[in-house]
């Protein structure tokens, strides 16, 4: 059987499932209506005509989100996909977060610039950082108040850290904070590294406005037919009921800052710091808005975001200067009630055609991407039966 796979998609779980399979042997070809371009061009003039593609807008930084306390006799590590039904699996996201950021952090270390010893063949241009991570806690949850250095162990969470009440910026509101390793990225800069990885491992790229999942199916020249597609495409496509859309409004400033900062207020709103390394200064957020369609920044929503983030960082404004506004940012990340849809299906029909689902990561694409992509190759490799 030929071993040809078709990704739909080409945002960071496209990319990083393209060249999962790509490492594994498969001969792959990107489906996409959007590919990464450089973030500068994307905001020439808003609303971008690539609002959609959330990849590009994203702040895209790791930050734990620690599953729930263990009840007293079972064990804290769940697998990574449990059977709930016939059609549906539960995603354990932590342990794809724990798989992305193995990934980013070996990535980052092992890391060089391209030089006549190694025959041009490093790989600095990554746009990855890493750095410290900080939450700041207005209404923890149970999974964070009992998050203390051995949880943290458990859970695979390293250099974490509590905070004391005098390294908060606001005492009276903030009830629990910590700092942990972490790291972030530059997006523009991550998507055309992985891009660029495709194409020189000889990824075909398509440029295509897919209707429906079925379509990729026929949609590439092949002497042989097409059995197998990953259906990275966000929105799932095919109408998924569970599938909403969360506008994003975030302000890119050119002011620097050292460390990912997360603020939860108590009315639920959120403020977060993501420094962009390679000159790309620094993402101050944001909201989520869900079933918001407006594709142009509001105003007001900016003066909130830094208002708040004046507040929670005050350090980001060090000698008294203000912040710096390159841009406003707005996208809309495809979301899903349940959670990501990461599992595979084999379509009715007289020729057995396989779809490998993996969508509707809401914001949390980047933290699970690479999770994401090793959970498409084992899908991927089981239905060709192939040993993982």
């Amino acid at each position: 059987m030929d071993r040809h796979v078709v990704v739909i998609g080409a945002g960071v779980i496209g990319l990083s499932s393209a060249l999962a399979l790509l490492e594994a042997g498969y001969r792959v070809t990107i489906l996409a209506k959007d590919f990464p371009i450089p973030f500068e061009t994307a905001l020439l003039t808003p609303p971008s005509p690539q609002i959609n593609y959330a990849s590009l807008w994203a702040g895209a930084h790791n930050r734990w989100v620690p599953p729930p306390p263990p009840s007293p006799g079972l064990s804290s590590s769940p697998p990574a996909a449990l059977p709930s039904s016939t059609t549906t699996v539960v995603v354990d996201e932590h342990s794809l977060a724990l798989t992305t950021f193995s990934w980013m952090t070996n990535l980052a270390n092992t890391s060089s610039s391209p030089t006549t010893e190694n025959n041009g063949r490093g790989e600095h241009g990554h746009g990855i950082t890493l750095t410290k991570g900080i939450e700041y806690l207005e209404n923890p949850g149970p999974e964070y108040l009992s998050l203390d250095k051995t949880r943290a162990l458990e859970l695979g969470i390293s250099n974490f850290r509590l905070l004391s009440p005098h390294e908060l910026p606001d005492p009276n509101k903030i009830k629990w904070a910590c700092e942990y390793d972490s790291w972030c990225l530059n997006p523009a800069v991550y998507c055309s590294f992985l891009l660029r990885k495709i194409a020189l491992k000889g990824g075909r790229l398509v440029r295509h406005d897919l209707r429906a999942v079925r379509e990729a199916f026929t949609s590439i020249p092949d002497t042989q037919p097409i059995k197998a597609v990953v259906n990275a495409s966000g929105t799932g496509l095919d109408h998924d009921p569970a599938v909403f859309i969360t506008r994003g409004q975030t302000v890119l400033v050119a002011n620097t800052c050292a460390e990912t900062v997360t603020r939860q207020h108590a009315d639920g709103s959120w403020t977060f710091f993501v420094p962009r390394g390679y000159d790309g200064g620094t993402v101050v957020g944001g909201t989520k808005e869900v079933d918001d369609w407006e594709a142009l920044p509001r105003r007001e929503t900016r003066d909130a975001i830094l208002e708040r983030a004046r507040e929670t960082y005050p350090a980001i404004l060090d000698n008294g200067e203000e912040f710096r506004v390159v841009a406003d940012i707005v996208g809309r990340r495809p979301s899903r009630v349940g959670g990501p849809r990461v599992e595979g299906e084999v379509l009715d029909g007289r020729d057995k055609r396989f779809v490998m689902h993996a969508y509707g990561l809401g914001g949390r694409g980047y933290e699970l991407s690479w999770g994401v992509a090793v959970e498409v190759r084992k899908g991927v490799n089981r239905f060709f039966g192939v040993e993982d």
